[in-house]
């Protein structure tokens, strides 16, 4: 007959009752559950959270047991196991859910825990004021990130609006590495103005998530030094990381474009009428090819006029759709794109200098 404790007894309803540390099923870890409950907060007590969810693994010769005497799910140590110990922790202010700040994991086997902190998820739009920055991470390839004469030893290829904004808020709530995902992206040598970008910042195992979202702003800000300015900033869920990433977002623009010969503004008011009127195709710029797929894109400029023309030189604002490259639109990229700019005033331009001015749409 199998030997199990009280409590397993109440629950399977056979066996011969022992002393708990006897449990052929449990081994006497359930009349330990509030000793386990205060090492887990004990291991804990530098992550500031509220909400919790435990689980637990079975395995080798205790889920033979449960298989053979047949036991369902609910009579089964693990089910009982967390259940028990989710009470335990509630007792001691923590609240149970099934969207958690922590994650504990329990090995019934071995007698032992493991816990994952939630990543914290902050929203919030950025401002590019200078060029020269990349949006993300640029290692330099010529030494993999050591630091080489190329990269003046720095192991990057340019400084990045990424680490402007995420290494102040990974310092301020005490995470271990921070990403940041945008809506979009801008050129290196593009500056993003106007509303700025949306952006979410993913900040993995966090001891702070009670963040006053002004202040961090202040701190962000601080940091940056005029470089990239963060606003509206505010707490987000994974999902959200999501639609960031995917959501089609139109974006205005403001182009200095330079012609090879004078053109009239007559003829660029009519080119850009053209350019308006039908759908663009876009093969991937040869200038991404390198991290793009070689594909033909179908994008359409929303909208396009003239602010200012003299000779050889105009600014340009264009309303297009998320995922058409402004540049190659006026250059035509060696005919990649069609119809371009160029193409339609039959002489060769190219952008000068670029700025997205706004972003439509965000959380």
């Amino acid at each position: 007959m199998i030997e199990v404790c009280e409590i397993c007894y109440n629950a399977i309803k056979t066996g011969k009752v022992v002393k708990s540390e006897e449990c052929m099923i449990c081994s006497g870890i359930l009349s330990r559950v509030d000793e386990i409950a205060e090492e887990i907060l004990k291991k804990l007590k530098d992550y500031e959270f509220e909400t919790f969810l435990v689980g637990s693994r079975v395995y080798g010769s205790l889920k033979a047991l449960e298989d053979y005497l047949n036991l369902d799910d609910r009579k089964r140590l693990k089910f009982r196991f967390n259940r028990m110990l989710s009470k335990a922790i509630e007792r001691r202010g923590k609240r149970f859910s099934t969207n958690p700040d922590v994650v504990v994991t329990f090995d019934l086997e071995n007698i032992d825990f493991s816990f994952q902190i939630t990543p914290l998820y902050i929203y919030g739009r950025y401002k590019k004021r200078v060029r020269g920055l990349s949006q993300t991470r640029w290692i330099c390839k010529f030494c993999g990130g050591k630091g080489c004469e190329i990269c003046n030893w720095t192991g990057k290829r340019y400084l990045s609006v990424e680490e402007l904004i995420t290494e102040p808020m990974r310092e301020f709530v005490g995470g271990s590495f921070a990403v940041l995902h945008g809506a979009g992206r801008e050129d290196v040598d593009a500056r993003m103005l106007g509303n700025g970008r949306p952006f979410i910042v993913e900040i993995q195992e966090p001891k702070k998530r009670k963040v006053d979202l002004k202040e961090l702003e202040r701190y962000v800000n601080d940091f940056c030094r005029g470089k990239v300015v963060v606003s509206d900033l505010k707490f987000a869920k994974s999902k959200d990381v999501e639609f960031i990433k995917s959501a089609k977002f139109t974006k205005v623009y403001r182009a200095k474009v330079v012609f090879e010969r004078e053109v009239s503004r007559e003829e660029l008011e009519k080119a850009l009428f053209e350019l308006k009127k039908q759908p663009i195709h876009q093969r991937t710029p040869l200038r991404v090819l390198h991290r793009r797929a070689d594909l033909v894109r179908v994008r359409r400029v929303l909208d396009a006029d003239v602010v200012l023309h003299r000779g050889r030189v105009a600014v340009v604002r264009f309303v297009a759709e998320s995922g058409l490259y402004i540049k190659e639109l006026v250059s035509g990229d060696e005919g990649r794109t069609k119809p371009s700019l160029s193409e339609l005033l039959s002489v060769k331009c190219w952008v000068e200098k670029l700025d997205v001015i706004e972003v439509r749409g965000g959380l």
